[in-house]
């Protein structure tokens, strides 16, 4: 009751309700757009977030993600391709659904599914993000160590089909994080002389970088004409007979993205698929399914809404991002000089309750802004992408160079989104080296001033409770991922990871 209380408080701030509203237009567009991940859309963002205030910054960034999960199922419904990777699901029975001339039925069915999803996240995200962050109040600095090496274990399961790949874009991240100056000593590394790099390279650089100029790069490399929408329909919400049949799959999408949220790695695809399966698994009309069934689109969309919320969870008690869109996040946090984790909520509370405020007034804007943005993202899904993808160059260099007023920091992101075109053709992940980028510091850090209270004894790891306890869940962590691949590599077709 005293989070809704404080929550409350900041639901009138009309900084925050117009980030918000902002912030999930914006998503919704992107989202809509195929190639256009969530976690591009937010990072498109980060750099004009960093004269905003904390709050306003953090709640544009984390609607842009509620708008974007909810906006992939447009064209997924529409021209049988899904705008986010958690959509494809939808596709199945989505696209069946248009060709019957039920495509504004389907729209409805997605966007109030959405809506339900996303709400029942936001209650987990409340009930469970404060309680967890607790429990970490008296963190040591071998804890925080312990923490990162926690947080860099979910690589094993990040990594996607191919374990050493993931673990070579974590080096590659690691090493990113060195350039600059020593933690303890001051003294410079790897900057060769360079005075822009003495502070290091933030990470909003090589974020923006990897994740969107990458993708320009990727879609100015293909050929062929773009997908258009024919009809112009209208969204049709579910009468009260459909509702109460869609409630079952709503509430097995809700289950299944609460447990994948808050699990990281698992992503908002996943729990896509596995809410389709069990709707029909439970369903009174399985036969349906694939066919044009309601539920088909119903516990898919109610499923990666609800990761949208729960996978902030882990974020906030743990400072652990568990997917491209909440590392996004981080980098949003660290640009205000905010450490989410254990001393986030005593910190910075009102930052975590103002997000609270704006993640409900997003999820009411999503429904406002969803029905009345449907004819923009039909212009949109029909413009051809040349026209596109300039305008989304334009965005990112003047977002850039507004941070320092640098070119240099222009040849850094462009430095980054050469290197994001070669992981993105030789199918290594990136997830693992935006962690690489940011835990590196804490790890480090942390390491070296534990050695510095021990007179360098390692032992001071094992003797500190939760120190050892992270330790021990990093091992237990990365021995069940290995294990996992191993068995997808000797006795199943290995699956790729989601990264939305």
């Amino acid at each position: 009751m005293e989070t809704i209380a404080l929550t409350a408080a900041y639901l009138l701030d009309w900084h925050i309700l117009l980030a918000a509203l902002a912030g999930v237009t914006w998503g919704i567009m992107g989202g809509a757009l195929p190639g256009i991940s969530p976690s591009i859309t937010m990072a498109l963002l980060l750099p004009f977030t960093y004269t905003m205030d904390p709050t306003g910054a953090i709640v544009l960034l984390a609607s842009t993600y509620i708008g974007a999960e909810y906006g992939g199922s447009v064209p997924a419904i529409l021209i049988r391709t899904p705008g986010t990777n958690a959509a494809a699901a939808t596709v199945i029975d989505g696209y069946e659904m248009n060709k019957q001339g039920k495509a504004g039925l389907a729209l409805g069915i997605s966007l109030i599914s959405g809506f339900y999803g996303s709400m029942f996240g936001l209650a987990m995200l409340m009930a469970l993000s404060g309680p967890l962050a607790l429990v970490a109040l008296n963190f040591t600095p071998m804890a925080y160590f312990a923490l990162g090496i926690l947080g860099l274990s979910v690589i094993a399961t990040l990594s996607g089909e191919n374990l050493i790949k993931g673990f070579i874009a974590a080096i590659l991240g690691l090493m990113i994080a060195t350039i600059g100056s020593d933690p303890v000593t001051g003294g410079t590394r790897f900057t060769f002389g360079s005075s822009e790099l003495l502070g290091g390279i933030e990470p909003v650089m090589i974020m923006v970088g990897l994740f969107a100029m990458s993708e320009l790069l990727i879609q100015a490399s293909k050929r062929g004409a773009d997908e258009r929408v024919t009809s112009r329909p209208r969204i049709q919400f579910p009468d009260w007979k459909l509702t109460k049949r869609l409630f079952p799959a709503q509430m097995i999408g809700n289950g299944i993205g609460t447990f994948e949220g808050v699990m990281p790695g698992a992503g908002g695809t996943i729990a896509s698929f596995m809410a389709y399966n069990e709707a029909r698994r439970w369903s009174k009309h399985p036969e349906e399914f694939g066919k044009g069934s309601p539920e088909g689109i119903a516990a898919p969309e109610t499923a990666n809404n609800t990761v949208a919320e729960t996978a902030l969870v882990p974020l906030l008690s743990f400072g652990i991002p568990g997917s491209n869109s909440t590392a996004i996040l981080l980098g949003g946090f660290l640009i205000h000089g905010i450490v989410p984790g254990p001393m986030l909520f005593e910190r910075s509370g009102e930052v975590v309750y103002g997000l609270y405020a704006g993640l409900f007034a997003a999820i009411i804007g999503m429904v406002i802004m969803g029905f009345l943005m449907l004819p923009v993202c039909i212009w949109l899904v029909n413009r051809p992408r040349p026209y596109l993808n300039a305008f989304i160059l334009a965005l990112i260099l003047s977002g850039i160079y507004s941070i320092h007023n640098e070119t240099f920091d222009l040849g850094i992101m462009l430095a980054a989104g050469v290197l994001g075109f070669f992981m993105r053709m030789l199918r290594f992940p990136f997830l693992p080296t935006v962690l690489g980028l940011v835990l590196g510091y804490l790890v480090e850090s942390n390491f070296r001033r534990s050695l510095v209270l021990s007179g360098d004894d390692f032992m001071i790891f094992v003797d500190d409770r939760i120190s050892l306890s992270l330790l021990l869940l990093a091992f237990l962590f990365i021995a069940g991922s290995i294990g996992k691949h191993a068995y997808d590599a000797f006795f199943r077709k290995p699956k790729t990871v989601s990264e939305s």
